[in-house]
């Protein structure tokens, strides 16, 4: 059995580095709660950009919501800033299936018309379901569907991952 290493706090630097790429003069960031949160705070502070991220969370669209009920971090969305016509750079720490990026843009929708939305991502674990494809991502890796990849942050604010 193989173990996977990943080091989340060199994956930052090199998301940090095609973030830094992606951004245009309107860009905002926004976080996908939570750990995508995590890193688009992070990254708005790295950049030196004006004001804060916005963080957006997924519950409210999920496909899955019948089964699964009302998440806790359904009122996690916050958008300090006019989504119409922006240029929306999504953050997220592990991109799977897409389900959650789809959902995330049907509620981005709800606050305005974006001029576009890009997605860039920590890890891209491969097995779509939907046709979503980040525009960055820091790696790429192969995991088991039985497998959880998780971005975990602690007191200092460093990053690392859990893999189970």
């Amino acid at each position: 059995m193989s173990t996977l290493l990943l080091d989340a706090e060199a994956l930052y630097l090199d998301l940090l580095k095609g973030v830094q790429r992606l951004m245009g003069k309107d860009t905002v960031l926004v976080g996908i709660w939570s750990g995508g949160a995590w890193l688009a705070e992070r990254l708005q502070r790295d950049l030196g950009l004006a004001g804060e991220a916005g963080v957006i969370s997924s519950s409210l669209h999920r496909d899955d919501f019948g089964s699964k009920g009302m998440s806790a971090s359904a009122d996690h969305t916050k958008l300090p800033f006019e989504v119409e016509g922006r240029h929306i750079l999504l953050i997220d720490d592990v991109l799977y299936t897409g389900r959650t990026t789809r959902a995330v843009i049907n509620e981005l929708f709800d606050f305005g018309r974006p001029a576009s939305v890009q997605l860039a991502v920590l890890v891209d674990r491969g097995g779509r379901q939907l046709p979503i494809e980040p525009a960055f991502s820091a790696a790429r890796v192969a995991l088991g569907v039985e497998q959880k990849l998780r971005l975990a942050r602690d007191e200092a604010g460093r990053f690392s991952f859990d893999v189970k």
